[in-house]
């Protein structure tokens, strides 16, 4: 995350905040995934079966993905000076777009789209996210992602 002073955040509203590194997602993570969440669909855990599919393959789960967003948006954020911590607000506008195939690696892109003081000492920022996927046009997904910051 990088620190701005309060009085210049407004100045990244509506800037592109860049772009993570490159993630790959291998079937470890997306078998680690189904584990944690008990979902074990073939497309996501059956190469086999799931090679049979229009997919050609297993498939991370659209909300593997998304939990991916924190880990990959927290050097590309912009937060106010004096930060004390940072929580998920929320999303809006999500939309999955194409699925994560196996092996392949994504990116997250960022854009500030608006910074507000919700309470005293609280601002709510709005970021547009987008993974997208090497190799392919269409993102797995776009969203707003909410993050309620607290300065202290």
């Amino acid at each position: 995350m990088h620190q701005v002073p309060l009085e210049q955040l407004q100045d990244y509203v509506g800037k592109d905040l860049g772009h993570s590194e490159w993630l790959t997602i291998d079937q470890a993570r997306i078998n680690l995934f189904a584990e944690a969440t008990g979902d074990f669909q073939f497309i996501h855990v059956d190469p086999i079966k799931a090679a049979k599919t229009p997919f050609g393959g297993t498939i991370a789960h659209g909300l593997l993905s998304l939990a991916l967003v924190p880990k990959l948006l927290e050097n590309l954020l912009v937060v106010p000076e004096g930060l004390d911590r940072v929580v998920n607000y929320g999303l809006d506008n999500l939309r999955f777009l194409n699925p994560v195939k196996v092996g392949s690696r994504v990116r997250l892109s960022a854009r500030l789209l608006s910074a507000r003081e919700k309470s005293p000492g609280q601002w709510l920022l709005r970021v547009q996210t987008t993974l997208r996927i090497e190799g392919e046009e269409k993102p797995a997904f776009t969203a707003e992602q909410l993050s309620l910051c607290f300065i202290g």
